[in-house]
């Protein structure tokens, strides 16, 4: 596996935005698959020891991933992805957040814009992602809680499943 693959993380508190630049050893169909299929993000999509369920995947403009996240010792987390915008293997674009097991937001914490890209550079992939939070507090939030660990070990362990299924 190729070691030497871009990875940059920068947050912009004037905008409140993180935006997360990373290229993966794979092309960019099995990435774009990677990003937007049920089964393959229930194996890569949050840090171990935490493991995600999907409850309902629709990706289409207009549709949303709903997953559980399971926290060991801790308990279940409930997420929604709603597509707004969807270019077959160029980008997305969803807002998502916290909700309930059934989907209804939770008003407690921020919802965020997703800008993800997705792009061929030579035999790999560079997806770039922009997200973009309503205020500065829901920005913040999500800082305290640790996203920038917990979002770079789900990436690491995109890596493994994408060498995976490229043996295949």
């Amino acid at each position: 596996m190729n070691t030497n693959l871009l990875f940059d993380f920068s947050i912009n508190k004037e905008n409140n935005t993180i935006r997360v630049q990373r290229e993966f050893n794979a092309g960019l169909e099995l990435v774009w698959k990677a990003w937007t299929t049920a089964e393959l993000l229930n194996q890569w999509w949050g840090p171990k020891p935490c493991h995600i369920e999907t409850k309902t995947m629709d990706f289409r403009e207009g549709g949303y991933w709903h997953y559980a996240m399971i926290v060991p010792n801790t308990g279940t987390f409930w997420s929604r992805v709603n597509y707004i915008t969807i270019i077959e293997e160029r980008s997305f674009l969803s807002k998502d957040g916290f909700c309930d097991e059934h989907g209804e937001m939770d008003p407690a914490f921020s919802q965020n814009l997703w800008e993800c890209t997705f792009e061929e550079v030579g035999d790999k992939t560079l997806v770039d992602i922009l997200y973009t939070f309503d205020t500065l507090a829901g920005l913040e939030q999500t800082i305290a809680m640790n996203f920038k660990n917990g979002f770079t070990t789900g990436l690491q362990q995109l890596d493994g499943l994408l060498a995976k299924l490229s043996e295949k």
